[in-house]
């Protein structure tokens, strides 16, 4: 499964933004056709993100465009413009059905024949981020081979239920478990709603730090300042790792003496604790080597 801690979306119709981006280090560049573009200027991000595709991907990034929702009928000229050689995977928003996911599949399948690239290679990251798409979450998680991550839309659901969007989020606590849930079940990565305080980097730390232990694995940046908070946050602390060593020691002392549990520090270790702090350790070996 790739590293997605950190996605930064840039405006795909601010030229300056997008040559900023080339400077910076996020896990994944997302040049946006979607929410950050009025109407009027959808075709001119789709050229400009076209435009930049080679140069982000000179400069070594990941890129994963967002394009516009099949609703919106701009998807199939987004995906023509953007699917080749220079992108890792699309985004697209507001999916909710299986149905909706194969045939967005299908579709990026069909243009990467037309231009030459391996069939499957571009990968697929949903926004999950409705009513409708709750409930099918796990569904769409599995609709195609291709979905690595779904992202939780806690802005576009909140619209969609018409509910307030509150600084203490328990209007959206279900959902959001929900989809972290579905995600872990079906094998693909559970990326967070954006932290729209973006001067806010405590906030952004404790809130990512929360997510992480719900079972989300990054988020989407929505300012170049908020990736070294996303990326810290999105992976094991110091404090962790050194107690998974410790638990990990713990466990194969008792496991040479044939005992299946022990005991550190007054807590009793047992083989899903042990499991736990082996993916700890397997998961501060991916970040070092990012």
């Amino acid at each position: 499964m790739q590293l997605l801690r950190s996605l930064l979306f840039v405006p795909g119709n601010r030229a300056n933004m997008l040559e900023k981006a080339v400077g910076l280090k996020p896990d994944a560049v997302v040049p946006d056709m979607e929410d950050s573009v009025p109407m009027a200027e959808k075709a001119n991000a789709r050229e400009m993100v076209a435009s930049f595709l080679p140069t982000l991907a000179e400069a070594g990034h990941q890129i994963i465009p967002r394009v516009n929702s099949l609703s919106t009928g701009l998807m199939e000229d987004d995906l023509a413009a953007i699917v080749g050689p220079h992108i890792a995977g699309v985004s697209v928003g507001k999916v909710g059905s299986a149905s909706e996911v194969r045939q967005i599949a299908d579709t990026v399948g069909r243009r990467e024949v037309a231009t030459g690239i391996p069939f499957g290679s571009t990968s697929l990251v949903l926004w999950v981020e409705t009513a409708s798409a709750i409930v099918n979450a796990f569904s769409i998680c599995k609709a195609s081979k291709r979905v690595i991550a779904v992202a939780f839309g806690g802005e576009d659901l909140t619209n969609d239920m018409a509910i307030p969007r509150t600084e203490s989020e328990e209007e959206i606590a279900h959902p959001r478990s929900v989809v972290a849930v579905a995600a872990r079940a079906a094998g693909v990565l559970a990326l967070e709603t954006p932290y729209f305080n973006y001067k806010d980097d405590e906030g952004l730390r404790r809130n990512s730090t929360a997510s992480r232990n719900l079972g989300f694995r990054g988020r989407f940046a929505i300012h170049p300042s908020q990736i070294e908070g996303i990326n810290a946050s999105y992976m094991p602390s110091d404090v962790e790792i050194e107690q998974a060593r410790r638990v990990v020691a713990a466990f194969d002392e008792a496991e040479e003496r044939g005992s299946a549990a022990t005991s550190l520090d007054g807590m009793v270790i047992d083989v899903p604790v042990v499991e736990r702090a082996r993916k700890v350790l397997t998961a501060a070996q991916s970040t070092s080597n990012a």
